[in-house]
């Protein structure tokens, strides 16, 4: 009875022990949770700061855009009137050498009417006459001679100064022209920066596998995670792993403003062993076939068709050119690409 006694105790000291090991994993997890839902808040934060300046960024490119528009259109005008102007300045030097020529004639005729008035008197009212009307011509043409002159004089000022706006116009349109190149490069390398955020955080969901790596601007895929070998259907396992890609994708894809023109494209490679079969008669149509399933997969996991595009490179861009099982492995890949149009 003793014994037994001792044995009943022993079995019930157990139970305080397991309470607390419950105890302390409740808090853990719930300290982890804590820790979870804070790293979520302060990154849905600092997301909203970026939306925020690209907003802004975008407005800014666009009044740039009207701008150059407008100093366009006002260029044109001034060259308009600077052709109109020109016109009508070659046409008053014109009037002018004509009436400076009939200037000369009449001179030389008054000059001719003033030797032969000696020998002809019986003629000398006449030519009197003659030469008071021919002064009279003289004075009037001569005014006229003014009169164009003082507007050939306004329509140089004019033309001086519709050069001087103009020279002003191509210094404010080569200033307008480096300012928008300025905002398309930074929109290349906000691409640039997204790219690098999607591959960082494809490779933490993805984790360390040696079949799946980054190359320079470039996720690879060893065929063998997402294919059987010789088809271009995806394994069970290679439909797992794409999903991830998408929903990596469309996370980051929120992200990127709507006016920055980014695609992915897939790539498919094989090795250097020729195929022959009735569905893949060469390397040619396997590679484009296994693209293709890639894009049509992400487009069932919500990635638009208008984000995505297909190549097929068959065996000819090796990444090693080696012989052997090793190399034939590395150049078996799905290439992935975010890139612009």
């Amino acid at each position: 009875m003793a014994r037994a006694r001792r044995r009943l105790l022993r079995s019930i000291d157990v139970w305080p022990g397991y309470v607390d090991a419950l105890t302390t994993l409740l808090l853990a997890i719930t300290f982890l949770l804590t820790v979870y839902v804070l790293a979520q808040f302060f990154l849905s934060q600092a997301l909203s700061g970026r939306e925020k300046a690209l907003a802004q960024l975008s407005r800014e490119i666009a009044a740039l855009s009207a701008q150059l528009a407008g100093e366009r259109t006002a260029k044109q005008g001034l060259e308009a009137d600077l052709t109109t102007a020109t016109a009508a300045r070659a046409t008053a030097e014109a009037q002018v050498r004509a009436l400076q020529q009939e200037v000369d004639r009449l001179n030389g005729a008054l000059a001719a009417t003033t030797v032969t008035s000696d020998n002809l008197a019986a003629q000398l009212a006449d030519e009197k006459r003659s030469s008071a009307d021919a002064l009279a011509n003289v004075d009037r043409l001569t005014a006229q001679i003014a009169e164009l002159r003082a507007q050939l004089g306004q329509i140089a000022a004019a033309l001086d100064a519709s050069e001087a706006k103009g020279r002003a116009d191509q210094v404010a349109i080569a200033d307008l022209g480096k300012r928008l190149e300025a905002a398309l490069a930074e929109k290349v390398a906000e691409l640039a920066r997204y790219r690098s955020e999607f591959f960082g955080r494809l490779r933490a969901v993805v984790g360390e596998r040696p079949e799946v790596r980054v190359v320079g601007d470039r996720f690879v895929f060893q065929s063998e995670v997402l294919f059987p070998s010789g088809s271009g259907d995806l394994t069970p396992e290679g439909r797992q792993t794409l999903g991830a890609f998408a929903r990596t994708l469309l996370e980051i894809s929120k992200e990127i403003p709507g006016d920055v023109p980014w695609v992915l494209r897939v790539d498919g490679h094989t090795d250097s062993v020729p195929i022959a079969s009735a569905r893949y008669p060469s390397n040619w149509e396997l590679s484009t076939a296994r693209a293709m399933s890639v894009v049509k997969y992400l487009i069932t996991q919500g990635v638009s068709p208008t984000r995505l595009a297909a190549t097929g490179f068959g065996e000819f861009q090796p990444i090693d050119s080696d012989k052997g099982q090793a190399a034939n492995a590395r150049n078996r890949r799905i290439e992935m690409r975010l890139t612009d149009r």
